[in-house]
């Protein structure tokens, strides 16, 4: 792990590099606060940092399984290259903004440990901004000092994380460094899950469609395999020892629908646990989709209920700030920090 003062050089070193990314959409990802690190990584600041830091509040990952959000780094090394193109998704896509690139890959990768150093000094870049908040009493020194110190990383941030070769060893170098890791994946790369060398702390799969066609109009995949593909994956998640999730991203007038169609591939997989929660009407799917596609927290809980009826599942614990809830077999969610 690098030092404070290495930090600093690092995080100089990689602002005036060259990006494997074009300077046009270096520009709106830059305006949308993404902090670009190495050749195709990507940390943003997540809005629960703030909260924690400011308020004392907590994203839902907090009240379910532990997690501090200020210490927390949203990230991905895969930026803008993604094997789908979901409407629900808040990343721009290739045609967006007068802007085009080959989604399916990057031509330049970086290695594990520079991704982790890069990535830890961009989230201390980030509380950097912080220090006025702290010395004026508005924000707690030592709480401002434990997110100094990143415990947790969400590979989530945007793309498809397992498009960047060396995963596993990328997710080891977190770990070296006493960190946690989530994992989220589209599933079509079910390949790579196989062929980890280290597992994250917890498995994110998402799931967006019951149904092939649905999956095609929702998630718009580069290749017409990549049903198949995530119905391997789905197959393939029981054989891992961590905690695994199925995630449902509920768009209302697309795909909050079929309760015992989800439930038919849920089995296939029996996750450790199952969060449906709602399309939040933010960044670029605002092009894609309207308000009137968010749904309510009473809706998604609802949808929940028929859905642990069909699988067997339990509602277990919910955020409704968040429109969340977390379903499992378990009489409570494991605590990972």
């Amino acid at each position: 792990m690098q030092t404070s003062s290495s930090e600093h050089r690092l995080y100089k070193e990689n602002s005036s590099s060259t990006s494997n990314i074009n300077s046009n959409l270096l520009r709106v990802l830059k305006k949308q606060k993404y902090q670009i690190i190495g050749n195709h990584s990507a940390v943003k600041k997540c809005r629960w940092l703030h909260m924690s830091l400011v308020e004392g509040r907590s994203c839902y990952k907090s009240k379910f399984y532990g997690i501090k959000s200020h210490r927390c780094i949203q990230f991905t090394p895969s930026a803008i290259w993604c094997t789908q193109s979901c409407l629900h998704c808040w990343r721009i896509q290739t045609g967006e903004s007068n802007l085009s690139w080959d989604e399916s890959t990057s031509e330049i990768w970086d290695t594990p440990s520079k991704i982790v150093d890069l990535a830890i000094a961009s989230q201390k870049k980030i509380l950097s901004g912080y220090k006025s908040q702290v010395l004026s009493g508005k924000i707690k020194s030592d709480v401002y000092q434990e997110a100094l110190k990143p415990k947790h990383v969400a590979i989530s941030l945007a793309g498809e994380p397992t498009l960047y070769p060396d995963l596993g060893a990328l997710i080891s170098e977190f770990h070296s460094l006493g960190m946690t890791t989530f994992l989220v994946t589209n599933g079509t790369r079910p390949d790579v899950l196989k062929n980890l060398s280290d597992e994250p702390t917890q498995l994110y799969i998402s799931l967006s469609a019951s149904r092939s066609e649905r999956y095609h109009e929702i998630c718009k995949p580069q290749s017409k395999k990549y049903w198949k593909k995530l119905l391997e994956t789905l197959n393939l998640l029981k054989s891992f020892n961590c905690p695994s999730a199925i995630r449902l991203t509920l768009v209302k007038g697309l795909n909050l629908e079929d309760p015992q169609g989800y439930a038919k591939l849920i089995s296939k997989a029996d996750p450790t646990y199952i969060e449906p929660k709602a399309y939040m009407y933010i960044g670029y799917s605002r092009r894609r989709l309207t308000f009137e596609n968010m749904p309510t927290y009473k809706q998604v809980r609802e949808f929940s209920l028929k859905l642990a009826e069909s699988t067997g599942y339990r509602i277990i614990d919910d955020s409704v700030q968040s429109r969340v809830a977390l379903l499992s077999k378990l009489e409570k969610p494991i605590k990972v920090c």
